[in-house]
């Protein structure tokens, strides 16, 4: 009896091979037959020549994360064939190029063997050049269709968009698509094949309403809707696409009625060349942002204690990766958090922002500029590189229809009423002060921005006491952002132990709590989604006996920021680190807590 919408894909190739494109239409196909599904990339940072796998989850239960282990697996490159050969799991499938003529009889005895001969089938296609390399591709994806049973008609509307209309790549990509379904319903034996995909009609479609997206593309467009106006950046793995799309959609998006553009993308020098003109426009009155990852914020630090203490409304999107130094560029992490917080020298605080999907992606893409302009700072948004360029599946996004909040901003009119209007006084208590813009007419209106020391009246100093009253005010300003912040998610089940995490650990997480539900294990759960914390995080901590918290890195990171600002519950918290560069599973999280908890 074959397991229906209800498998782990991996396909491993080479990187430069063009499996991409097969992978993604594999992909979407799934996803438009009404089946939930997830992708996840594993690629390395080399143009070309290295092994790359690529995840595809469907499950009916909306279980998207990585597995450990696959129930098919298609071996495409011999690099690895024996070591993806162990990633299948028992009872699941290795699907493999049999040109690599290697002897898979004695391999394992508890999976199902099944040999393709890729270039047989590829020298079959009436193509040329390049592209009939590329063509392995697509048999692979061909035989699959044969075995999962996909819809055809589906599949050949996936390989149409993939490829944009060009009649003579689609076509050719549809000859070898026929080539590896023919090869697979005359030589292979689809009766033992144990997995199967079942379209699913309009009304028990799961993904309706849904779309397929990846963060940066959703960043992209949240930022537009949130008002984005300037981007100055410098191209760095994984943000780059970023800026790139919001590019192409500002270009769509943002035109004035005589076809201009209403917005600037510059391409600066280097990445401290852009945050300071990311900085400019931010003083100016622009809603202005840049993208970058670890790297890129490594060398904004200068300007970055600049705009805390000269209070700029600015926006940092750091897409992160592994470190330290270059690292891996194209491996995930969340070890970015301690230098987003405290960037710069000297006693800086800067407000982070941190979704858990692309979804959330495009939300904060609006929302960091409200709290920018509203509590005249830098605000970071930390995503990473399994949110920002791996595809998931996300409800149809809603543009917000709140009026952008500019904050304590000074009118020519209000200039007038007011007296004793100076830049850095902090007039309600709240460690905010007002800011006019330039341009604005008024003879009070201009200002000196200064990243010295300065007083209230933005006047040059070096009295002590009047650097505290500045410096003091803005540990007020830092508890007015625990206010505005977004909130984090909770689902509280009164249960003694308590599971916390942040940003694309959320892809796993609820499939960890229910395979910890069916071992009697009852779970909460608070997925933390801004720095400052917020009251609601305190509240939920307080309450827990047993706290796992979840952490993509070596140090521990979220777990040393909550004991500095939390410091009398940060010993009830049990720390899960993973830090290998790959998304974290559901079978890590629930076998780390299940030897906790049975010691």
């Amino acid at each position: 009896m074959s397991q229906v919408n209800d498998f782990v894909i991996n396909i491993a190739t080479v990187n430069g091979s063009g499996s991409q494109s097969a992978n993604t239409i594999l992909l979407k196909t799934l996803f438009r037959m009404g089946i939930p599904v997830g992708g996840k990339n594993v690629f390395p940072s080399n143009i070309q020549g290295l092994p790359t796998w690529f995840w595809v989850r469907a499950s009916k239960k909306n279980y998207t994360g990585r597995r450990e282990l696959a129930d098919i697996v298609v071996a495409m490159n011999p690099q690895t064939l024996l070591s993806d050969s162990k990633l299948v799991k028992t009872g699941g499938v290795l699907l493999y190029n049999s040109d690599m003529r290697f002897d898979l009889g004695n391999l394992r005895k508890d999976i199902l063997l099944v040999a393709v001969p890729i270039k047989q089938i590829v020298d079959s296609v009436a193509a040329q050049g390049k592209i009939k390399k590329l063509l392995a591709n697509i048999i692979y994806v061909g035989v699959l269709a044969d075995l999962l049973e996909l819809d055809r008609e589906i599949l050949n509307s996936a390989i149409k968009d993939q490829f944009d209309g060009k009649e003579s790549v689609v076509d050719v990509n549809q000859q070898a698509l026929e080539k590896g379904l023919e090869y697979s319903k005359n030589y292979l034996k689809k009766e033992n094949f144990p997995y199967r995909a079942e379209k699913q009609d309009e009304v028990n479609s799961q993904t309706k309403g849904k779309i397929m997206i990846d963060g940066n593309s959703a960043a992209a467009l949240g930022l537009i809707c949130g008002g984005a106006t300037f981007s100055a950046w410098y191209p760095i793995t994984p943000s780059s696409s970023l800026v790139e799309n919001f590019s192409k959609y500002a270009a769509l998006l943002r035109k004035t009625d005589d076809g201009k553009n209403k917005f600037a993308v510059v391409q600066a020098e280097d990445e401290l060349a852009s945050i300071c003109m990311v900085l400019g426009a931010g003083w100016a009155g622009a809603r202005s942002f840049t993208a970058t990852s670890g790297p890129g914020l490594s060398l904004m630090q200068e300007a970055i204690g600049y705009a805390y203490y000269a209070e700029i409304p600015s926006v940092i999107w750091d897409v992160q990766r592994v470190g330290p130094s270059t690292g891996m560029p194209t491996r995930t992490a969340q070890a970015d958090l301690l230098s987003s917080v405290f960037a710069s020298h000297g006693d800086t605080k800067h407000p982070v922002l941190i979704p858990g999907t692309p979804g959330e992606c495009f939300e904060f893409g609006q929302v960091c500029f409200d709290l920018a302009e509203r509590l005249q700072t830098l605000i970071f948004v930390l995503s990473d590189l399994d949110i920002g360029m791996n595809l998931w599946m996300e409800d149809e996004f809603k543009i917000s229809s709140k009026a952008y909040d500019r904050g304590k901003v000074l009118s020519e009119d209000e200039l007038k009423k007011t007296t004793n209007y100076f830049r850095y006084q902090d007039v309600d208590g709240d460690g905010i002060p007002f800011r006019s813009l330039p341009g604005v007419k008024h003879p009070a209106a201009p200002y000196v921005v200064r990243g010295s020391g300065h007083n209230s009246k933005a006047q040059y100093t070096e009295s002590g006491d009047e650097y505290l009253e500045v410096v003091d005010r803005l540990t007020v300003k830092w508890q007015t952002a625990k206010t505005l912040v977004p909130k984090p998610l909770i689902d509280q089940k009164k249960a003694k132990v308590s599971i916390v995490a942040y940003g694309s650990a959320e892809s796993a997480i609820t499939e960890a709590r229910d395979l910890l539900r069916k071992e009697g294990i009852e779970t909460n759960y608070m997925r933390i989604r801004s720095i400052p914390f917020s009251l609601e995080v305190e509240q939920f901590l307080s309450e827990g006996q047993r706290i796992y918290l979840i952490d993509l890195n070596k140090d521990a990171q979220m777990l040393g920021i909550l004991k500095m600002e939390l410091p009398q519950l940060g010993n009830q918290m049990i720390s899960l680190r993973h830090y290998e560069g790959t998304p974290i599973t559901a079978d890590k999280i629930s076998e780390f807590v299940i030897k906790n908890e049975r010691g």
